[in-house]
């Protein structure tokens, strides 16, 4: 049997660290990086004595979650302790939700590839506090443990397993940081850890309705990564089904350069964990009124901002969908056309040559390095005839390695426009004099010759030439 002949199943266990000022149970600082153990006290390096209190802010931003991924908020919650032993986790258990969590029942919109919307379920978003961090040194042979993450606040979102493949896993991963940005509960900055996915993988024979034994890959935090892990622990289960062998339920480790994952320990379930209720916390008590107010709090969300793009701006569909999907592209879109008033051509920047960059540096759009005053200002440029289009990709280019105004950088690069009639029409005729036989090709109704010798006066001012003036001139002499 082939791989067609087997069906992919998969759930996510995504955590968001959310954008508090300061920790889950104490007053800690969240702030990313620093000197390690700086952010700490006695209460997040788990001193004796010292009880937790719960950050009300947190519950919030879960409320707020749940209610943007359409689940039914419980008005009746806890925290729980999670026993388990790993040194960077200095209670040896960890505070967080188990059968009352503050989330529950939601779904999530996806576009699958043949075009079809899908719904993916959302079994519950539940809150707990983050581990801290090992620092492995291979010199000295050893490992030192920073908690300045120790007490972070997490959502941890767990769907269902309704995903059929890896490119619906990325959707759906991606529908949810989109979601998270829009709602500002999160930065869902992946390189830095604040949105990480636990990658649920399990494979069945077409036709059968009872699922597989299910592999984890842990904390992965690229798209990319997911992706390809997903396809190779398929593959990989798909072999050892076809050669004979039996699925182990374990946790793995993906490794990205060699594109393999590797047994890390066998799966825990609920119960190997203990849970029970935490005795220094009370109960999670919320009201109709505390959950209303959250909801009109919402912001407008991805599906309705694209929405009003294709009405306002009549963007197309996929342009719409593109910029939308990312707050911060979408907030730099809006604020570019405050300063420049031309929808068009932000939005035309924003899908061709800033994605592009986007895409080859692999930079997430909340790194860009300029702002919308800046990229509006390099729209005015354009359409004023100060500089070129091309000239005005090399200003792009500019911004993304060293941010600054956009005239200024035109100014000390000598990349101004050339627009001087005069100027203009001694280019035209020494590029008419160097190329007859371009100029014998449009004589005889050959119009791509037109565009060589344009393209030939762009090259010979470096790309300053006015090209419409170029064009005007270029067909007066011609036609002749």
């Amino acid at each position: 049997m082939s791989r067609e002949d087997y069906e992919i199943v998969i759930g996510l266990e995504v955590h968001a660290e959310l954008s508090t000022k300061t920790k889950i149970f104490c007053s800690c600082s969240t702030e990313f990086g620093g000197e390690p153990n700086k952010h700490t006290c006695p209460v997040c390096m788990a001193m004796p004595g010292t009880l937790p209190v719960l950050n009300e802010k947190v519950v919030e931003y879960a409320v707020k979650a749940g209610l943007a991924t359409n689940c039914t908020i419980s008005k009746d919650s806890k925290n729980d302790r999670k026993n388990y032993f790993y040194p960077d986790l200095p209670k040896a258990y960890q505070i967080s939700q188990y059968d009352k969590p503050l989330c529950e029942n939601g779904y999530v919109e996806i576009e699958t590839e043949n075009g079809e919307k899908k719904e993916i379920r959302i079994e519950r978003i539940h809150i707990e506090e983050d581990a801290g961090k090992l620092n492995h040194d291979d010199f000295g042979g050893g490992s030192l443990v920073d908690l300045n993450r120790a007490g972070v606040p997490l959502i941890e979102t767990v769907s269902k397993p309704d995903m059929r493949s890896a490119e619906e896993a990325e959707q759906y991963l991606r529908k949810l940081k989109s979601i998270f940005e829009y709602i500002e509960v999160s930065d869902c900055k992946m390189q830095e850890g604040s949105l990480r996915a636990d990658v649920n993988v399990s494979v069945r024979k077409k036709g059968e309705t009872e699922f597989g034994t299910r592999t984890e890959m842990k904390n992965m935090n690229s798209f990319r990564s997911i992706v390809r892990a997903i396809n190779y622990e398929a593959d990989r289960q798909i072999d050892l089904i076809e050669d004979g062998g039996t699925v182990t339920q374990e946790t793995l480790r993906w490794d990205d350069v060699s594109g393999k994952t590797f047994s890390m320990r066998d799966k825990e379930d609920a119960q190997d964990y203990r849970y029970f209720p935490d005795p220094d916390l009370v109960a999670i008590k919320l009201t109709d009124e505390y959950i209303d107010n959250i909801r009109k709090e919402l912001p407008e969300l991805p599906e309705i901002r694209k929405q009003r793009y294709l009405e306002k701006y009549k963007l197309a569909e996929k342009d719409a969908k593109l910029i939308t999907s990312s707050k911060y592209l979408s907030d730099l879109f809006e604020k570019a056309i405050e300063v420049c008033n031309n929808p068009k051509a932000v939005n035309n920047w924003i899908i061709s040559d800033i994605s592009r960059i986007l895409n080859e540096t692999e930079m997430e759009p909340i790194e860009i390095p300029f702002d919308a005053n800046q990229l509006g200002k390099l729209v005015i440029l354009i359409d004023k005839g100060t500089i070129s289009s091309s000239i005005g990709k090399k200003v792009l280019t500019e911004l993304f390695e060293n941010p600054r105004d956009p005239e200024e950088i035109i100014k000390e690069k000598g990349w101004i426009q050339i627009s001087d009639e005069g100027a203009i029409k001694e280019v035209v005729m020494k590029i008419l004099e160097a190329n007859q036989k371009s100029v014998e090709d449009y004589k005889a109704g050959k119009d791509k010759a037109l565009g060589f010798l344009v393209g030939q006066a762009m090259k010979e001012t470096k790309g300053k030439a006015n090209p419409q003036m170029l064009n005007k001139m270029f067909k007066e002499e011609l036609n002749k």
